[in-house]
């Protein structure tokens, strides 16, 4: 009887620390790759967005990641290039995209360094 509560207590431990309790989300990403310009759909300038370590500019004015979706105005569908520096970590890219996902209809693409 004991052996037997001893395999059920490491059973138990096995799947407890074999299970994941957290949810994973999933973030879309477009990257700009080499060929023509894509149209744009709405007829005005995109945005031009620099992600740094230090912070980010929208069009070359700083902005926080906060007041992001104030940024571009009352444009209903924004398009934005994303441009990374290199010493930017993926979790703060990632940020920035999910910050950029409260933007309603924005298109974002996320240029690649040449």
């Amino acid at each position: 009887m004991t052996s037997l509560i001893d395999v059920i207590f490491l059973l138990l431990l096995f799947f407890m620390l074999s299970s994941t309790f957290t949810r994973f989300a999933e973030v879309e990403l477009s990257a700009g790759g080499a060929g023509g310009a894509a149209a744009l759909s709405s007829g005005t300038a995109p945005f031009f967005l620099r992600l740094s370590q230090e912070g980010v500019t929208l069009n070359g004015r700083g902005v926080a990641l906060a007041a992001l979706r104030d940024g571009f105005g009352d444009n209903d569908a924004p398009v934005v290039l994303v441009s990374v520096r290199p010493a930017v970590t993926s979790q703060r890219l990632t940020d920035l995209l999910v910050a950029l996902r409260a933007v309603p209809g924005a298109q974002v693409t996320v240029l690649e360094r040449s």
